[in-house]
């Protein structure tokens, strides 16, 4: 469910796109002509292999789930986007390797019941039977806003008897109605086998209220864990997760706006322990699983093999690639006929820090090294100052491990113009790593939200980056994934330089790697 920046969730789900893309055209004449012959020639904004959503429009991510040997797939969707009518449906995309995804249409369609159209929720698989479905029933639970406005909030159920393709409405009252806040929204639903119950997490203004259940008909709360600094928390995320030493962490997310204290506006989470009714958190301060601008409503899912067995040291993660400041601000609307793409989806694991504490790290779906399609090796490059290399692309991943004995910062420069004035800069500077989209395209007029920061120590003189570039995006990967930067851009379709660069010395840039990729 969205938004935490002010602007009326009805506002932006209205059509009101037309010219928007305006804002983001060339200003020199003579790059305004070779963008529009570009786009007449059949180039497109759309990315190469990334999730984008067929047409119109589409915001929070569900959470997939396992069915009949492939993940289903649901986001809100809006296919009256450019009409200007409002409101979204649950739209089902289906994938066995969470690159290549199927469109099956709307799954959960809006405005069929007296309550309006779908906000976000969570599907499961009820196996036992508990809901009275049928064992193996698709369950939905999901907010919707009867009479329309943030004061109605309440939790509904959907119910499908034919693998998830299509569902039905279970009556028209909620199964878990508002007590009476503005906020109230976002079900996170599991299955507590331990105790034999469902649990849910709910979204709560500034806190995360806990539920139980033994049919999903019927919910009781029995706790909430509380953060305030960050905003209208979002979209909980609840699990459990092992590392590779055996620790067992239970990890509490949400969706959260922390710019205006320093922080992402991305993902937050808490490593801690969940006795089934509350969780109790290692620390007080979240840590962040984005640090960019644009890795909002993400959810992570579970691992599974061919058979369908859970992988408990390993979790899938995926987000919406934009933000709710600029939502409605991108060219794909006139060039493509869409507004909406999400990150890659991510593996995510449990690691150990160096001070005993625990982090997730993120790293790019295994499945995508199905779908190389050329692969440049360019070895080890040794650069002081600026070099432009030969190789020219839109969409790719390039990576390496950048090597020095002193340095003040290095990085690399993508979707690079070919006068140079234009680029996205990734890499490190001082006691820092960053992804910086100032000097390129984009969506954030205020200019405020345009360089991401994560910490980094120089002393170690080498640092590992592996970054995605598509066509309106880029997802830089640091050391392993211990910190990742997420950002909407919107380079010109002529962009397609790549430069390599180092401030305050020289720096070997190790086992360099390009990658592109057909999906």
């Amino acid at each position: 469910m969205p938004g935490t920046s002010g602007i009326s969730r009805r506002s932006l789900f209205a059509g009101s796109a037309a010219g928007t893309a305006a804002a983001l055209l060339p200003t020199s004449a003579a790059t305004a002509e070779s963008v529009t012959k570009s786009v007449a020639s059949g180039a497109s904004y759309r990315a190469a292999y990334h999730f984008t959503v067929p047409d119109q429009w589409k915001n929070d991510p569900q959470r997939p789930v396992w069915i009949d040997g492939e993940y289903h797939y649901y986001y809100l969707y809006n296919a009256d986007y450019f009409t200007g009518i409002v409101g979204t449906a649950w739209r089902l995309a289906t994938t066995k390797d969470l690159v290549s995804f199927a469109d099956r249409g709307v799954a959960v369609p809006k405005d069929t019941t007296p309550n309006g159209d779908l906000w976000s929720g969570s599907a499961v698989v009820d196996i036992g039977d508990t809901a009275g479905f049928g064992a193996g029933a698709v369950i939905v639970i999901v907010t919707m806003s009867p009479g329309g406005g943030t004061a109605h909030q309440e939790q509904f159920l959907y119910y499908s008897t034919d693998g998830g393709l299509t569902f039905s409405n279970y009556g028209t009252d909620p199964v878990l109605p508002n007590p009476g806040v503005a906020d109230f929204r976002d079900p996170k639903v599991i299955r507590d086998e331990d105790r034999g119950r469902w649990v849910m997490a709910l979204a709560e203004n500034d806190k995360i209220g806990f539920y139980h259940s033994d049919d999903l008909k019927s919910w009781s709360y029995v706790n909430g864990f509380v953060h305030d600094g960050i905003g209208v928390l979002e979209c909980p995320d609840l699990f459990r997760v092992t590392a590779g030493d055996g620790t067992v962490k239970w990890v509490l997310g949400v969706s959260a706006n922390g710019k205006t204290s320093g922080l992402p506006n991305t993902y937050a989470y808490w490593t801690g322990s969940f006795d089934g009714s509350a969780f109790t958190a290692d620390a007080s301060a979240p840590q962040w699983l984005d640090h960019g601008w644009d890795w909002y409503a993400a959810v992570t899912f579970e691992k599974r093999d061919a058979s369908g067995a859970v992988d408990a040291a390993v979790r899938y993660a995926i987000g919406w690639v934009n933000n709710w400041d600029y939502a409605d601000t991108t060219p794909t609307i006139d060039c493509d006929g869409f507004n909406g793409t999400d990150s890659i989806v991510r593996e995510i694991t449990l690691e150990k820090a160096s001070d005993n504490t625990y982090y997730l790290a993120s790293r790019p779906v295994a499945g995508l090294d199905s779908y190389v399609a050329r692969t440049v090796n360019l070895g080890d490059v040794t650069v002081d100052g600026t070099k432009v290399l030969d190789y020219t692309g839109i969409s790719y991943e390039v990576a390496t491990e950048i090597t020095w004995s002193q340095l003040t910062g290095a990085g690399l420069q993508l979707r690079r113009s070919p006068g140079g004035g234009r680029h996205i800069d990734a890499g490190i500077y001082a006691d820092y790593a960053f992804l910086n989209r100032r000097n390129t395209v984009n969506a954030d007029t205020s200019g405020k939200w345009q360089e991401s920061h994560t910490p980094f120590d120089p002393s170690a003189g080498t640092v590992k980056l592996r970054i995605l570039v598509d066509r309106t995006s880029v997802e830089m990967f640091v050391d392993d994934g211990r910190y990742v930067h997420t950002s909407q851009v919107f380079p010109y379709l002529l962009d397609t330089r790549l430069a390599l660069f180092t401030i305050g010395g020289s720096a070997v840039f190790r086992n360099t790697v390009i990658r592109e990729f057909s999906v």
